[in-house]
């Protein structure tokens, strides 16, 4: 359910010069809300409440992804770095958006096994996510050689082939990659090719297009807490940046389109109302949406598609028992 901003590539080799995350963040918000169509950045979902919700989210029964992927890289992940480790490259382990690693830690598991010469570089936008790993994981894997990276995936991503030359095993989960629009998603993956080499590896998750109502219900879960999720970032606005929303003035209205795969996620505003931050006053009309986040669901030959307009070889896919979703093999060509 996060997100990152896409970046240019950087066409040499530097050390990136980080905003305040305070002011970046701000900034985001000011543009946000002075669009036509208002919206806020998903990436801030995610504070250490906003991580806490997101782990029961994916705790509800409603939400299927978490558990997908986990049947996936539980019961599959050997046969996942064999197929890696049949390219004859010794590989550090880049993964965008890490979060708690309870998926990765599989695949991390297997190739200490294989090979265990290897660094895995967790990024992760949330400073909060990076420090619990940075705690815990060594405690599950103490062999493990772990440098946590805070910070947007393409920063973050160049500071790992700084750090190491060595080929790269990129994870990109948790269906992380549909919260793009497929314009967008098709810019990120670009992108993100070039940041690789050819022989680098792509293992990309994917929620795969199923019957409506299934989809929605993952997202507008009977307890509330997706609503409460989305509700957290006025809360961590009005902490962080001195404004003034008052929550009970806002709902959560999810909606998922079968025609074009794209689930969405607002903030309604239910009366005519004025939000403050600084200096800066927001009108909000009865019934105004603030458009919050995506989640692009596929069909298995868009996913085929995507990699190959993207400078990438599909290579093979790993499905849970119902087909409700997929990790992709993609090699960098």
């Amino acid at each position: 359910m996060a997100t990152t901003t896409v970046m240019n590539p950087l066409l040499c080799k530097r050390v990136v010069e980080l905003q305040d995350p305070q002011e970046v963040f701000y900034q985001d918000v000011l543009r946000g809300l002075t669009a036509t169509n208002k919206y806020l950045d998903s990436k801030y979902f995610y504070d250490a409440k906003g991580d806490a919700l997101f782990q029961q989210i994916m705790n509800c029964h409603e939400y299927y992804p978490t558990n997908c992927e986990m049947e996936i890289l539980r019961e599959q992940s050997a046969q996942i770095m064999e197929l890696v480790q049949s390219y004859g490259r010794q590989f550090d382990v880049v993964e965008l958006g890490a979060g708690d690693a309870t998926k990765s830690i599989h695949l991390l598991e297997q190739l200490l096994q294989i090979d265990p010469d290897f660094t895995y570089y967790p990024v992760d936008i949330s400073a909060n996510v990076i420090h619990q790993l940075e705690k815990s994981l060594p405690e599950k894997l103490p062999s493990l050689q772990l440098h946590g990276l805070n910070g947007e995936y393409f920063e973050m991503l160049h500071q790992a082939n700084i750090l190491s030359s060595k080929s790269k095993l990129v994870l990109c989960m948790g269906g992380n990659i549909g919260n793009f629009t497929p314009a967008e998603t098709k810019k990120f993956c670009r992108q993100l090719r070039n940041y690789l080499q050819p022989g680098d590896i792509l293992l990309t998750g994917f929620d795969l297009k199923k019957h409506p109502q299934i989809i929605l219900n993952a997202y507008n879960d009977s307890e509330g807490i997706t609503r409460n999720f989305n509700l957290n970032l006025l809360h961590r606005m009005n902490k962080e940046l001195g404004a003034d929303f008052d929550i009970s003035k806002f709902d959560h209205y999810p909606t998922y389109d079968p025609g074009t795969g794209a689930c969405k996620s607002y903030l309604v505003s239910l009366e005519n109302q004025q939000v403050h931050i600084g200096t800066h006053t927001f009108d909000f009309a009865v019934h105004e949406p603030i458009y919050m986040e995506i989640s692009q669901k596929y069909s298995l030959a868009e996913t085929e598609t995507l990699a190959i307009q993207t400078g990438f070889k599909p290579v093979s896919n790993f499905f849970d028992e119902k087909k409700w979703f997929v990790d992709c093999v993609w090699l960098c060509s």
